[in-house]
């Protein structure tokens, strides 16, 4: 039995930028941090965007008639 199953998961980190949040107390190097965090989830995204497309064409080939 492990700790995890003893004691639940451990809690989550708190997001790390919400959208719309105040910016005013952040520090430059806080704001440039957030700025890279935003730009590798919307990689992220675009690579599962182009996946779910490059999916959904290979199955529209596969079933044109």
């Amino acid at each position: 039995m492990d700790e995890d199953s003893i004691f639940g998961a451990p809690p989550r980190r708190a997001a790390q930028h919400e959208i719309g949040q105040s910016l005013d107390d952040l520090s430059i190097a806080q704001i440039e941090e957030r700025i890279a965090l935003l730009f590798a989830e919307i990689d992220r995204l675009e690579t599962a965007l182009k996946a779910k497309q490059a999916s959904l064409g290979a199955a529209a080939a596969f079933f044109k008639t």
